[in-house]
């Protein structure tokens, strides 16, 4: 079988970096995810995503704390794929917009286009519309950033009420809100996420799949009703392409995560697998260094 490709000029909208002589990822633990338990940086990404015509990426925070984002500006200031990074900042502090200021001001902060915190380890599924929460994304907003969302089901429900709150920040929902996919159960997950597509302030990233199917036995007809269940009710223009790597390792190759969205996006035609691959990305973060070729 021939597998459709995306084409040239993909942006990956969402992927990490660490090193662990520079700090511990505490939460790779277990023997499951022994496979992380090593260094993967941009020289290790690089030639995959090349190879599977990806020309530029997002890198995304790993964990809370505050020295990675500067990091990973001035290494997206470095590198000729990171087109721009979604880094993290402490929402509730009292000081979150001067932080923000000086994310922006300070080394590589043109490369800065979101925020992200990891609210699916918060216990309080309404960590979200918490009022210290809701003013520090209200700061995001101002500062003309966007909100990375990585939830589980159970808090998609907060999700699309602080979406409804603070309609000027654009909210970007990671891996699809984590829908139970190694179970094959689409509800309430389906219903959920349609409730946060329904408002216009919100992106859906089409990644993360694989490592919420069974690891060992996925194929793509399992991740086919998740995706189709967000291409409906979020649309080509509001749906980017994210690998997830080096966490899709555990479940897939980079090359196959590639192939497997073509795939489950093959249907579309030429324009609308544009936004998925690249338009989506480009506009929503701002991104302005991105190859086409």
């Amino acid at each position: 079988m021939t597998v459709p490709r995306p084409g040239p000029g993909v942006v990956d909208a969402h992927h990490h970096v660490w090193d662990l002589s520079v700090r511990d990822q505490d939460w790779i633990v277990g023997a499951e995810l022994t496979p992380l338990r090593r260094d993967f940086g941009i020289v290790d990404l690089e030639p995959e995503a090349r190879a599977a015509g990806v020309t530029a990426t997002v890198l995304v925070q790993t964990v809370t704390v505050p020295e990675e984002t500067p990091e990973f500006l001035s290494l997206a200031a470095r590198s000729d794929l990171v087109a721009g990074v979604v880094g993290w900042t402490d929402l509730t502090a009292p000081d979150v917009a001067d932080t923000l200021a000086a994310l922006r001001e300070g080394p590589g902060g043109e490369y800065l286009v979101g925020v992200r915190h990891q609210v699916q380890g918060e216990p309080d599924p309404r960590w979200l519309v918490r009022p210290d929460v809701l003013r520090g994304l209200a700061a995001v907003a101002e500062a003309g950033l966007v909100y990375d969302v990585v939830v589980k089901p159970h808090q998609l429900m907060a999700a699309t009420e602080a979406a409804a709150r603070l309609p000027d920040l654009t909210f970007v929902l990671d891996h699809l809100g984590k829908p139970p996919i190694a179970s094959g159960a689409l509800e309430p997950w389906a219903h959920e996420a349609r409730s946060l597509a329904a408002l216009p302030n919100t992106v859906c990233k089409l990644s993360g799949l694989v490592t919420e199917a069974d690891w060992g036995s996925w194929t793509t007809q399992d991740l086919r009703p998740y995706a189709e269940t967000v291409l409906d009710a979020f649309g080509p223009e509001r749906l980017m392409f994210g690998s997830d790597w080096p966490v899709c390792r555990l479940a897939a190759s980079y090359a196959e995560v590639v192939s497997t969205a073509g795939e489950l996006t093959a249907w579309l035609d030429r324009a609308e697998r544009q936004e998925v691959f690249t338009g989506t990305a480009v506009r929503t973060y701002g991104l302005t260094r991105v190859p086409l070729t």
